[in-house]
């Protein structure tokens, strides 16, 4: 089965949708009307103008402009995760350790896979390398704001304890040690959410789109069963790897905690 085109129009009605859903919002005193279609213009744009960008990609296949293309991603990526955290790090470091932990974990991952698993010439194709990048990037990007968050906000609350800890000999890694697992932990529990419910409770988005595409179903499987198990690994690598650091980052070369590296938590 071919994949059946959308016309203007069809995506007009999906849209009208959406100002239904943003009326009611306004409607009921919701509030989220205005930011929901902010959201709603801002995918539009960035999709179509990456289509086009796609288009151009996939005519020329040039590795610099790949790259400029990948960079960008993971440097929007980076300020996501900057921006979702109460307590962020001050300085550079509030962008430095999101970016270098995706960098780190999904870059790598995403390589191992073009050139051990699928084994597609040139590694760098961007039919493979850009959607699975971005998948990565995305799901990666939740779990290390997710557990960034969650370490500084317990470091802040929990401060009195740790600083009792380190009065009594403990080392820094042993002071923090809890609450680094609590933040790994909660960093991890939306891929194990979604990897325990995949084709029982959701169809993956993955799987949907080469279905829609004319995909054999179990095909379209096994390479749903590769993404998930790669953003599961960059998932786990990127967030331990944000976690040291920016549990490192909270202790200076004294072992005393530094709470004020982090800046005032917002509202």
């Amino acid at each position: 089965m071919s994949l059946i085109s959308l016309s203007p129009f069809d995506l007009a009605l999906a849209a009208a949708m959406v100002l239904l859903l943003a009326a009611l919002s306004w409607r009921l005193k919701l509030g989220v009307e205005r930011r929901m279609l902010i959201a709603a213009a801002r995918s539009t744009v960035q999709l179509v103008l990456l289509g086009l960008v796609l288009k151009v990609l996939f005519d020329t296949t040039s590795p610099w402009l790949i790259g400029l293309l990948a960079v960008m991603m993971l440097s929007v990526a980076g300020w996501e995760v900057m921006a979702r955290q109460t307590r962020r790090y001050r300085g550079p470091w509030g962008y430095g350790i999101g970016a270098l932990s995706m960098f780190l974990s999904s870059f790598s991952i995403t390589v191992l896979a073009l050139t051990l698993i699928i084994r597609v010439e040139p590694w760098y194709q961007p039919q493979y390398l850009i959607p699975l990048l971005g998948m990565l990037l995305g799901n990666t990007m939740t779990g290390i704001a997710v557990a960034l968050d969650g370490l500084t906000r317990q470091a802040h609350d929990n401060r009195e304890r740790i600083e009792a800890r380190l009065m009594l000999g403990a080392t820094w890694g042993e002071a923090i040690a809890d609450i680094r697992r609590d933040a790994l932990r909660a960093g991890l529990i939306p891929i194990v959410n979604a990897m325990a419910t995949a084709g029982l409770v959701s169809l993956p988005g993955m799987m949907t789109g080469q279905i829609l595409a004319g995909s054999p179903p179990m095909e379209a499987a096994k390479y749903q069963l590769l993404i998930m198990f790669l953003i599961a690994s960059g998932t786990g690598l990127g967030s331990l790897a944000a976690v040291w650091i920016g549990s490192r980052r909270l202790f200076d070369e004294r072992e005393r905690l530094r709470l004020d590296r982090l800046a005032a938590g917002r509202r």
